[in-house]
């Protein structure tokens, strides 16, 4: 079975392009309280997920509540298991959704799963997520100006905004546009309590996208965003054969202490760093019984 990507709420979930492409797994011990979901079905959850599918990568908000991280880490540490990578993301949950369902066609390609953790830092350069906003008075996910600031306050003003690969901001309908992807991408739009046309119009020309999709708007972007008011957007590579193309291209090392293949500066299940180039051929991959990640294309 392919590696299990697994998403911290259902609303990180986009449909499958074709019917090869998994679905993500929801962890409920992530979207539940522990009132509900007790630490015993947590474990439970995380280690069935573990025995079918061999490894689990869990893509976490970086906005995600703090108790949602520890309970998560908590799992991993109960279950001693180097077969759960944590990544963080700081891409708005659109963007982010976008990039677990990157990683989910790429699980059913013949990438190990550390390369394919480790893949999720690669991707989220090539994923431009912003939105058109009504207001920027209380955001502080990206850089304001006072002016910006200034210019909220009046009635009809919107903003095109950039959160990643890098921020940008601009007044929506004037001279200045958000910088473009140099390379095809398709675009996803997500309406809030705004109306998409300076979406579905003038930013899917200026990108020259490949099409834009409607997709419902997930329940956390009013709060990543600090404001009902605005249209959410990604636009990411939607071709498979050039999203394995990009991640093949990256020159693959194996981990010093778990000896899973990683690309990259860091492990993404063990979390230990690589090591400087004249240190590598004299290290041996560290792996003990019980805890340590399985043997390459081992489930």
């Amino acid at each position: 079975m392919p590696t299990a990507i697994a998403v911290t709420s259902p609303e990180l979930v986009l449909p499958s392009p074709d019917r090869h492409t998994p679905t993500a797994a929801v962890l409920k011990s992530a979207d539940q309280s522990p009132k509900t979901y007790s630490l015993d079905r947590a474990l439970t959850e995380m280690h069935q997920l573990i025995e079918y599918h061999g490894y689990v990568i869990v893509l976490c908000p970086a906005s995600a509540p703090q108790a949602v991280r520890h309970r998560l880490h908590a799992i991993r540490s109960v279950l001693e298991s180097d077969r759960i990578a944590f990544v963080r993301s700081e891409l708005p949950p659109l963007g982010l959704s976008v990039l677990a369902l990157q990683l989910r066609q790429l699980s059913i390609c013949d990438f190990s799963p550390g390369v394919l953790a480790s893949a999720a830092r690669l991707l989220t350069h090539y994923i431009y997520a912003g939105a058109l906003l009504g207001s920027v008075a209380k955001l502080d996910r990206v850089p304001v100006t006072l002016r910006s600031h200034t210019k909220s306050w009046v009635p009809g003003t919107q903003f095109a905004v950039l959160a990643a690969p890098r921020t940008a901001m601009v007044k929506a309908g004037g001279d200045a546009v958000l910088p473009a992807p140099e390379f095809g991408t398709k675009l996803l739009y997500a309406p809030g309590q705004l109306a998409a046309d300076w979406v579905t119009d003038t930013l899917a020309d200026v990108w020259q996208v490949q099409g834009a999709v409607d997709v419902p708007l997930p329940g956390e972007s009013a709060r990543w965003w600090a404001t009902g008011k605005l249209v959410e957007f990604a636009a990411a590579i939607p071709d498979i054969s050039v999203l394995y193309q990009l991640v093949s291209s990256v020159r693959r090392e194996d981990c010093h202490w778990c000896g899973l293949e990683l690309i990259g500066d860091r492990c993404a299940f063990c979390a230990a760093p690589l090591l400087p180039p004249s240190e590598r051929t004299a290290a041996a991959p560290e792996v003990t019984t019980g805890t340590r990640a399985l043997p390459r294309g081992a489930t």
